[in-house]
């Protein structure tokens, strides 16, 4: 390799690894041209002394570098030959420059100088909540530096090899070194120091929250900046260790400088020398010299006293100011030696600094406006504190506001803010948006921070929006919400009049702050929330539906709003809730809540019956109502009715619970195994309570059980139940199970007599239709008196006659 190549390679070991890796020298198919290759020319040509041959510059990242035509062996000294072949090289970066061919630029200073690695740790390093996540140092991030005499070059070389920085020098080099803050160059009479990105990419690569509304940092690409230059007679060389800079300089003896030129030609390479005569009286002298650099803290505080200088100056130029200090301060956050105190003067600044590039990002019409939105959250400062950085005050023209201030203040209304502005504050707010943007304002007024607005003010912003042509069903209810704070229920039900109930329920979707607030992480419901509850019920109820569907709300916390709403504690389900959960049955909503819901109603249904409780208000649908509309509420069972008749004790309440309970066990979708330890609530002393029980048996196809507890509780209601139940498959259940035990009971005789004899007329009667002769015989019991089964079997015999 010449002096002006640079290859990085990395040596990687897996010993877990089965496969085995090669490592032995790799040749690319097409190896480039190295200058030493002799080149022939025809004696007409220009001699070669006139000329000097250069390769053309190159650079290859990654995998790619492999083609630089480096042949490349690993030679194993102290290391087993077993584990030698798990070792193998990976190429990061291969640069090539071509020599500066100036007549004015010696030989002897085109050559590379100052390859540094510089790693960067996760110990240490500012994380999301302040604390060091581990104690182990990890590498976050890899950077390599080079430089030639006039320029310097700055990589990142860890997960992807990229070009972050290019330096221009305005002299010529002779050493640098690499910080994590600075870039320290000496030439022969100056220290110069340069603004370095590497704190910008290892935050990236250690917070993913980075480029988020959450949090931000000053790109990678920003343009580098000469900070300071200082004098120094004779630099030599210089190296860094925490705060100091270690300066080696030689005073030269006074030289003179003798120029010899080519007879020949003027650009020869070969031909032009410069010879140094020196004074014979002359000696050198060598001087080492230690300088504490400032601390990042008071070059901060020095970067941001001239940035005063300009406070009313509104340029590009701010931004880049404060991001090189944000940096600055970044950087030094991420060493893990800082002491508590350090640490906390320097997390200090940085909040600081985040609310300085808040300022300038919400002051300055840029591309770039939204980033004052996650400065202003890093920076710490409340929504109020923001304001008050505010110039409300302006001499000529009108107020404008800058799309960043907008960006920050519309958000922060919207993530419901435990922080209620004043009213004062609240007022600007809202003239800031009727003037900025004045669609926002509906939703502006509708926020928690906003809760001290004037409602007269808000109202006559309001109505100057109708009148700019900005009325929709949005305006009309942040006018009902205002009208309602201020008393006046005459507007409120007027603006409430204005569209349709379904029209309403899409400005709810639309702004749900409507109906629900957060504050302190509880749900809390508004006044216009409270005063539909007991005015349009079915309009809050489809409202919420509306928000759950569009995924504005989750269900957990649509109960809770009912319940709170309702003033009810959480182990009850106010009527409200219950109106809520039948609405998400009639409109469908997927399988997976299905069944949830299905429990929910069906055990608050068996809980309300088995304490008669009476519902909080009235409800919505009816059992009728929610048959009709919705297919999960199936028909009642015609036996069913032959069941619950005879309570007459029944008010319409409790009927409409019951009748709803019956119509959701019939329905195609309940799943009857999820409510049966819930039975035990309801006791079949009770009509009700029969009826549920011999249902739930019922769907779980346990009808011999239900046979014998009709029997014994209704037996009224057999004959209906099996005429209904037993049929195709459990068809034989009439005769080998009904029959014998309908003439079981009437041997015994009792009270129920005569209905069971009734009952056994009927089933003969289904029997003499159903079975054959010979079947209906065999059916039969041995012991019974013929002349009461004859009529049936004639019947019987002579069914086939019949047309």
């Amino acid at each position: 390799m010449s002096d002006l190549e640079v290859l990085i390679l990395k040596l990687d070991s897996n010993p877990k690894n089965d496969e085995t890796v090669n490592h032995h020298p790799r040749k690319t198919n097409t190896p480039v041209k190295k200058t030493q290759e002799v080149i022939s020319y025809d004696s007409s040509q220009l001699e070669a002394d006139d000329f000097v041959m250069c390769q053309k510059p190159l650079e290859l990242l990654g995998e790619k570098s492999q083609q630089s035509g480096i042949s490349v062996t690993l030679e194993s000294t102290g290391v087993t030959d077993e584990k030698m072949q798990y070792f193998h090289v990976q190429h990061l970066l291969y640069r090539r420059f071509t020599p500066d061919i100036s007549p004015y630029v010696l030989s002897d200073d085109i050559r590379l100088h100052s390859l540094q690695l510089l790693p960067i740790y996760h110990t240490g390093s500012l994380t999301s909540n302040g604390k060091n996540s581990s104690q182990e140092k990890e590498l976050l991030s890899l950077f390599c530096f080079f430089s030639l005499p006039h320029v310097g070059y700055l990589y990142m070389v860890v997960k992807s090899v990229e070009l972050m920085s290019v330096y221009q020098y305005p002299e010529k080099s002779q050493q640098a070194v690499l910080t994590p803050q600075f870039l320290h160059v000496i030439t022969r009479n100056n220290l110069q120091c340069f603004t370095v990105r590497c704190s910008a990419a290892a935050a990236r690569e250690e917070d993913p929250y980075v480029d988020t509304t959450l949090k931000a940092c000053p790109p990678i690409s920003l343009d580098v900046c000469a900070l300071r230059i200082q004098l120094f007679i004779g630099l030599r060389a210089i190296c860094h260790f925490k705060n100091h800079l270690i300066l080696l300089t030689k005073a030269d003896p006074e030289v003179i400088p003798e120029r010899k030129e080519s007879p020949k030609r003027l650009l020869s390479r070969k031909d032009t020398s410069v010879k140094l005569k020196a004074s014979p009286l002359a000696e050198a002298g060598w001087n080492l010299y230690v300088v504490n650099t400032v601390s990042p803290v008071q070059l901060y505080k020095e970067m941001v006293d001239y940035s005063n200088v300009y406070k009313t100056v509104k340029t590009q130029s701010c931004i880049h100011l404060f991001s090189e200090a944000h940096l600055l301060v970044r950087a030094a956050l991420m060493d893990d030696q800082l002491e508590p105190g350090e640490r906390a003067e320097l997390t200090e600044a940085f909040r600081e600094s985040c609310g300085h590039l808040g300022d300038c990002y919400s002051r300055l019409d840029t591309q770039h406006s939204h980033l004052a939105l996650p400065y202003y959250k890093m920076s710490g400062l409340s929504m109020a504190e923001v304001l008050a950085r505010v110039d409300w005050i302006v001499e000529e023209g009108p107020q404008k506001y800058e799309r960043g201030l907008i960006f920050y203040i519309n958000h922060s209304l919207y993530e419901n803010l435990d922080e209620e502005l004043s009213e004062e504050l609240a007022a600007k707010v809202i003239q800031m948006f009727h003037a900025a943007e004045p669609k926002q304002l509906p939703h502006v007024v509708c926020s928690s921070s906003m809760k001290n607005a004037n409602p007269l003010t808000a109202m006559s912003y309001l109505k100057k929006l109708d009148a700019s042509g900005f009325s929709s069903v949005l305006v009309t209810l942040a006018k009902a919400t205002m009208a309602l704070k201020m008393g006046d229920l005459d507007t409120l039900r007027n603006e409430m009049k204005s569209y349709s109930e379904m029209k309403l329920v899409r400005g709810f979707i639309l702004e749900p702050r409507l109906l629900i607030q957060h504050q302190k992480g509880q749900i809390v419901p508004t006044e216009l929330a409270v005063h539909l509850k007991t005015t349009q019920p079915g309009l809050i109820v489809a409202s919420v539906l509306g928000l759950q569907k569009n995924n504005k709300i989750g269900i957990e916390e649509a109960d809770s709003f009912f319940k709170v709403l309702c003033g009810e504690d959480e182990d009850w389900a106010p009527q409200l809730l219950v109106d809520f959960w039948e609405a998400q049955l009639v409109a469908c909503l997927p399988d997976m809540v299905l069944q949830e819901l299905f429990f929910k109603l069906t055990s608050h249904y068996i809980w309300r019956l088995s304490k008669r409780q009476q519902p909080d208000s009235p409800p919505l649908r009816t059992s009728e109502d929610l048959i009709n509309a919705c297919s999960h509420y199936g028909l009642i069972y015609p036996w069913v009715n032959v069941l619950v008749s005879s309570d007459s004790s029944a008010d319409k309440n409790y009927t409409e619970d019951l009748s709803k309970l019956q119509s959701l066990i019939c329905g195609p979708s309940f799943d009857i195994a999820s409510i049966i330890p819930f039975l035990e609530l309801l006791s079949e002393d009770t009509p009700a309570g029969l009826s549920v029980h011999v249902l739930c048996h019922t769907r779980l196809k346990e009808y011999e059980q239900c046979i014998d507890t009709l029997l014994e509780r209704c037996p009224e209601a057999v004959i209906p139940y099996a005429n209904h139940e037993l049929k195709e498959e459990n068809r034989t259940l009439w005769w080998k199970k009904l029959l014998p035990e309908l003439c079981r009971r009437i041997k015994c005789g009792g009270e129920k007599y005569q209905l069971y004899l009734s009952s056994l007329k009927e089933t003969l009667s289904v029997l003499a239709v159903e079975l054959e002769l010979r079947d209906f015989l065999a059916a039969l019991p041995e012991d019974g008196a013929a002349a009461f089964f004859l009529p049936y079997l004639l019947y019987c015999c002579r069914k086939k006659s019949l047309p």
